[in-house]
């Protein structure tokens, strides 16, 4: 679908689908017009009652899954870490580094999959995938945990009480590159913070407060306050802290004694893994809105799904995050039914339905159309 097509929302579904009551027909602006469009698109019902009814066989999470696939990418992961910090070859070193990054990259970003997880889904998972990678790349899960939910808020999506948006396609053409590079220091970032500010932090109060309100959430609103952990989350994110901190000063204990170059390259591997994730955030929603409260529908429409054939995708969006619009309809569904979940809903809906106006052929469009964006004349 074309950066200048407009939307139109549909309330009647296709021939098959439960009738939907009569609501008006929203024609949205191009992106870049002025105005936030999407306040005003009213709900699909037919899509939202096809997405629930339709599913439900699928909902649970399989460990047979969850965990060959997590422990398999941390293994090949630090595997192929381990190779590029012993080789000789320099361009062999390189190739396994980039290789460790994706395999990396798909072990970590299971903590999405742990955000949206009732805690008796899988027993153990949340603890294992924290000892094996969450705490090692010093991304434990308090630091996803109770964040994303506020981003799958009705209220509070795209807004400015939303943790993880901001309306980049509205904002100036050099934003979207420093967003991106940013992430490179990421890594050495997180190294600070857990070998230095948290241990002072226990000393010293008020940098405690800050770190705990600026620095402990995997989020890209800059306006973004985290409120202070309690109950049994607060005794969490004290086992995950300490974990980290002594995981981290150790590290650079042993930098110290014996080299740095190792560290010199885990950093730049995960930190090839951070810009990663951080492209795949650029295209993961349009960014239009403007601060506006927006319906269900509205939400979908802003979030992105990138659909077979493209076999790309699962690189750079993996464990399911190339149906992020569909995740945003699904916000429990297990990464493993997604797929099955989108066949579904595209084969009762149809091509001219709502659900399918979510649907980009892939990275590279959706980029183009996101820096476009950026151009347009306000």
């Amino acid at each position: 679908m074309s950066a200048q097509k407009a939307l139109e929302v549909n309330p009647q579904p296709c021939e098959g689908a439960a009738a939907a009551p009569a609501q008006a027909r929203v024609r949205a602006v191009a992106p870049g017009t002025t105005g936030s469009w999407h306040a005003q698109i009213p709900e699909d019902r037919a899509m939202l009652r096809a997405a629930a009814q339709l599913t439900r066989d699928i909902a649970r999470a399989r460990p047979e899954i969850y965990w060959p696939d997590m422990l398999g990418s941390a293994a090949l992961g630090y595997a192929a870490l381990a190779g590029a910090i012993l080789v000789e070859s320099t361009p062999l070193a390189v190739a396994l580094g980039l290789f460790a990054a994706i395999a990396l990259y798909r072990a970590l970003l299971f903590i999405h999959e742990i955000t949206h997880m009732h805690r008796d889904a899988l027993p153990g998972f949340r603890f294992g995938w924290n000892l094996l990678v969450g705490i090692p790349m010093l991304i434990p899960s308090f630091m996803y945990e109770g964040v994303h939910a506020q981003h799958h808020s009705r209220k509070r999506y795209g807004t400015i009480a939303d943790p993880e948006y901001l309306p980049l396609a509205l904002m100036k053409p050099w934003s979207l590159p420093v967003f991106a590079l940013t992430a490179i220091l990421l890594p050495p970032a997180l190294l600070i913070r857990s070998a230095i500010l948290v241990p002072l932090g226990v000393i010293i109060p008020p940098l405690r407060t800050l770190v705990w309100e600026r620095a402990s959430a995997l989020a890209i609103n800059p306006r973004y306050r985290r409120e202070k952990p309690k109950g049994d989350f607060a005794r969490m994110v004290f086992w995950q802290e300490l974990g980290c901190s002594l995981w981290a000063i150790a590290v650079l204990a042993a930098s110290y004694s014996y080299g740095w170059r190792p560290l010199i390259i885990a950093l730049s591997v995960v930190s090839l893994t951070a810009f990663l994730n951080q492209v795949r955030t650029l295209v993961a929603h349009l960014w239009e809105n403007e601060g506006e409260e927006m319906t269900l529908t509205a939400q979908y429409l802003d979030s992105v799904n990138v659909p077979p054939p493209g076999f790309l995708s699962p690189l750079w969006a993996p464990v399911g995050l190339r149906f992020h619009a569909l995740h945003h309809l699904l916000p429990s569904m297990p990464y493993h039914s997604l797929t099955e979940c989108h066949r579904r809903l595209s084969a009762h809906l149809g091509l001219e339905s709502t659900y399918e106006k979510a649907s980009y052929p892939g990275l590279l469009p959706l980029l183009g159309r996101l820096v476009r964006g950026t151009m347009s004349r306000r």
